[in-house]
């Protein structure tokens, strides 16, 4: 058993109650040892976690860290599912070290920066990790520590101690790290189990495709399910397929998923039903009543949308289980979070406006990592403004659309800015523009407007090679066209929303 600390939670009037002394590390593992905690089907066999097994593992790690970082420092976390990655963010917070999540897709220069940035001179990784880091920083290789040996103590952390480092996707100019407290894990917990029709029944068992690399996955999924003692699946699929997806299922005996919206297109796409579900939540992009009612019919469930960002996540969620769920709407505010509408002077208002989230939500960020203006622009008044625009019908939200540039494909947030800063660095390249193109199974796919230096020659192919090998593979654009300008501001700026237009307009009606 872990060392106990007063319960995190909120009140009946849904007012949080935060400790004094909080360590999310604590938080998760405080469960009797023999309790089941992550169903690892990363090898060719399931094989099943304890949280004894789990503590001890948390526990190597931890002492080893302790010999080589201090509180605050930050150390990046280079691992797909599995039971070593949940481990190695719980040893990072346990001894009051800040993880910094990292994506097992991403290439040099996404690592680059997102390590550089957050000043991490450790990673927690694997034998491929540590070649993907190159000299990037040293590596710790976290399956290879020896897990015998005395508990380490928790830090004596509070709600509002830093703890995990998540970088956004890079909207408007380079990703910025959104730093959490120890408090963050609480705030999702409503949210989640909301989402999931009051999870924690009898039985339950939790996956997600979405790797534990993105606030979808480390804290929609995998941290939640074991604070709240759901067994947890860690699976690795290479490629997401309707197949793959009702293997994992089968194997682990999973009844709650939680999918982006592109992997039900797909298991719709290739008409696979699922048995045994209790719950499906998805977020990311709205659904609409068309995909709602083939839920109902191939999963036996009613999908719960829910809605967040990494900046402030799980605000709002449906709950199918509490309400009805309205076709075209989000859902409601989850208690805890004052969630509104709000007009450019700040005020809430009945009509269309700006998503935005009150000051004193537990799942909100301290502050953007060593970007003071930055922090300041995204808050209004004591109102965070997401970026979004919604409307509110009967007490349900509805999206509206987004203020700023973002591309949603495939489930994946993608900034425009960085892939136009990678493509900027290859020689032939003058000048580019990204935005997404609508597509009917991704959403949206990346596509660049480039123009050529004088002279300069590149193929698409070779523009998209370019950056598959810089950034993440599933950011590269789908398509390049080449251009003899661009639209521009009369500051230099490229008016996307031209080259939205002009994308939009290319698709077949």
């Amino acid at each position: 058993m872990t060392e106990r600390q007063a319960s995190p939670g909120l009140t009946e009037a849904g007012a949080w109650i935060l400790p004094e002394r909080l360590n999310m590390s604590a938080q998760v593992l405080d469960h009797p040892r023999h309790d089941l905690a992550v169903i690892d089907l990363t090898g060719s066999v399931r094989r099943d976690v304890s949280f004894g097994e789990l503590s001890d593992m948390v526990d190597g790690l931890a002492r080893m860290l302790q010999t080589k970082v201090l509180p605050g420092d930050r150390v990046g976390v280079l691992l797909s599912q599995s039971p070593w990655c949940a481990a190695a963010h719980l040893a990072i917070w346990k001894i009051g070290a800040v993880s910094v999540p990292l994506f097992k897709l991403f290439k040099h220069d996404a690592l680059a920066s997102r390590i550089g940035d957050a000043g991490a001179e450790y990673v927690l990784t694997d034998r491929e990790g540590a070649v993907q880091l190159g000299d990037l920083a040293r590596p710790l290789l976290a399956a290879e520590v020896g897990i015998a040996g005395e508990a380490a103590p928790f830090a004596q952390t509070g709600p509002d101690d830093p703890a995990v480092l998540i970088y956004t996707s890079g909207t408007t100019g380079t990703p910025k790290g959104a730093l959490h407290g120890h408090r963050v894990l609480t705030g999702h917990l409503p949210g989640v189990s909301m989402s999931h029709d009051h999870l924690g029944q009898p039985g339950d068992c939790l996956w997600t495709p979405a790797d534990w690399a993105w606030i979808g996955g480390l804290f929609d999924v995998a941290m939640p399910g074991l604070a709240l003692g759901v067994p947890v699946v860690a699976a690795r699929l290479d490629k997401f397929t309707a197949d793959t997806c009702a293997d994992v299922i089968a194997a682990a005996g999973v009844r709650n998923v939680f999918f982006p919206p592109t992997a039900l297109r797909m298991l719709k796409a290739a008409g696979q039903g699922l048995h045994g579900l209790r719950s499906v939540a998805s977020g990311g992009e709205p659904l609409g009543a068309e995909m709602l009612a083939w839920g109902r019919q191939a999963l036996g469930v009613t999908i719960n949308e829910f809605y967040g960002q990494t900046e402030c996540n799980m605000t709002v969620s449906s709950c199918a289980a509490a309400f009805p769920v309205r076709p075209g709407c989000i859902g409601q505010p989850v208690p805890g979070h004052v969630v509104e509408v709000i007009d450019d002077a700040g005020h809430p208002t009945r009509a269309e406006g700006d998503v935005a989230v009150l000051r004193g939500s537990a799942a909100m960020m301290l502050a953007y990592w060593n970007r003071p203006e930055a922090t300041a622009e995204k808050f209004r008044g004591d109102w965070m403004v997401t970026g979004d625009r919604g409307i509110w019908e009967d007490g349900y939200l509805r999206f509206v659309g987004r203020e700023d540039d973002v591309i949603t494909s495939a489930g994946y947030r993608i900034g425009p800015s960085e892939i136009e800063d990678c493509l900027m660095t290859h020689p032939a390249v003058a000048t580019v523009g990204v935005v997404g193109k609508p597509d009917p199974l991704r959403t949206e796919i990346v596509k660049a407007y480039v123009v050529l230096k004088p002279g300069a020659e590149a193929s698409s192919q070779a523009l998209q090679d370019y950056v598959k090998t810089r950034l993440a593979t599933y950011s590269y654009p789908r398509e390049i066209a080449f251009l003899d300008a661009l639209p521009m501001t009369v500051t230099g700026k490229v008016i996307r929303r031209e080259l939205k237009l002009r994308a939009t307009a290319e698709v077949p009606t």
